[in-house]
């Protein structure tokens, strides 16, 4: 046998793998990783850290926000809104959504504990994820870079929320599911996956966007890409359903507390602990243009420089998802989903450490890095992802002690 021949017969034994399987040993190798980046956190960890010496792994597990989500399934949502020593909202469960912890509690008390259902479903949802973003992305970049995309997504910078109590899992394996059914223009399995993202992680609107971003592109192509009367009621159809739920958990905070306001009152807590406010409503953009002066103060750079950033920033994107070829390949599904999710978060959100997390569900992206049919490309790319998760697991778990360290 040919020194080539024994060469490739390993290539020749992963190719012939059906494709769940060479996806599960990737997310299965990659959560191995992971679990020694936790680990290593763990050793690190000191007095200072808010999980203290040596923590477990399950406490790392159900750590920060998970918390909340422990604290709906085993409590509820107040009927009053809590409130701050300022007189405002604090801080409390109505931001959470109730199908991640819920689900998490159903399987836990099968198997002993909220956490170990919790993270269950979250090591489940992610390695659904990674089958829905190959199917995805295979027809548009090919096998190889499709693979590639989910080694990326698997190892990268945030990878850590496939293995704790956090709903970024679960809401990544419908999304991707709903993008695969727009795709495929099987838009009746969206009528049951829009209430499951909508109430499983804020979010929803971006895709009722996404629905009106993508039903002009139809009519616009309907020359050359026959728009039948079917595919305009669904999306209509689906457009309204998007938003309805969009705005349902605000309907239901404010009946079971009383306040009409109970949900954005709730989520601006959260951004007061940074601007210091205990005043002033939810206006949009209005998050953006405070925390790029807040930031660039603190930098010592001055608020201006903030604003020449985020116009720049909003500028370099835009550019990006038009013209970028890389990107162009993923087809305009991906790229009408991402820019809707961008704008979503400038209408919405106050950038601070937890921008990062709030980027995944723009992880589709991912092809764009896998394209290149290059092995050092390809090899730095997954390098530079893994340093970004033991960055942010080093940050967020072993420190987790500085105002900008909260995942």
């Amino acid at each position: 046998m040919t020194a080539a021949a024994t060469a490739s017969a390993p290539v020749r034994g992963w190719t012939r793998l059906p494709v769940a399987a060479r996806i599960a040993i990737v997310y299965v190798a990659a959560r191995l990783v992971t679990t020694g980046f936790f680990l290593l956190a763990a050793a690190m960890s000191g007095p200072g850290s808010r999980f203290g010496v040596a923590p477990s792994l399950a406490e790392l597990s159900i750590g920060w926000d998970a918390q909340w989500y422990w604290l709906v399934a085993v409590s509820g949502y107040p009927t009053e809104l809590p409130l701050a020593a300022g007189g405002h909202v604090a801080e409390n469960a109505w931001a959470f959504m109730p199908l991640y912890p819920f689900l998490a509690n159903a399987l836990g008390f099968v198997m002993g504990s909220w956490g170990a259902g919790a993270v269950t479903i979250s090591l489940a949802a992610g390695y659904g994820a990674c089958l829905a973003l190959h199917a995805m992305l295979r027809e548009r970049i090919g096998a190889s870079a499709a693979m590639w995309s989910v080694v990326f997504f698997a190892c990268g910078p945030l990878a850590a929320l496939f293995q704790v109590g956090y709903a970024e899992s679960l809401f990544l394996f419908v999304l991707f599911l709903a993008l695969w059914c727009v795709q495929r223009r099987r838009f009746a399995w969206l009528y049951l996956l829009v209430p499951v993202m909508g109430f499983t992680r804020p979010g929803i609107l971006a895709f009722a966007l996404f629905l009106g971003l993508y039903g002009i592109h139809r009519f616009l192509r309907r020359r050359v890409d026959p728009l039948p009367l079917r595919d305009v009621v669904h999306i209509l159809a689906l457009g309204g359903v998007s938003v309805i739920v969009g705005f349902a958990w605000q309907t239901v905070a404010a009946i079971v507390t009383g306040d009409s306001g109970a949900y954005l009152a709730t989520e601006l807590a959260w951004r007061r602990n940074w601007t210091g406010e205990s005043d002033g409503g939810f206006v949009p953009v209005d998050g953006w243009a405070r925390a790029v002066g807040f930031w660039f103060t603190q930098w010592g750079l001055g608020a201006v420089a903030g604003y020449v950033f985020l116009v720049l920033l909003i500028g370099g994107v835009t550019a990006a998802l038009l013209w970028l070829p890389e990107v162009k390949k993923l087809g305009v599904e991906v790229r009408l989903w991402s820019a809707s999710y961008l704008v979503y978060l400038l209408l919405v959100f106050f950038p601070q450490s937890s921008v990062f997390r709030l980027l995944v569900p723009i992880s589709p992206l991912w092809g764009a890095f896998a394209v290149p049919q290059n092995r050092v490309w390809r090899a730095g790319v997954l390098a530079a992802a893994l340093l970004g998760q033991w960055w942010w697991i080093y940050n967020m778990y072993a420190l987790g002690n500085q105002y900008w360290q909260i995942p």
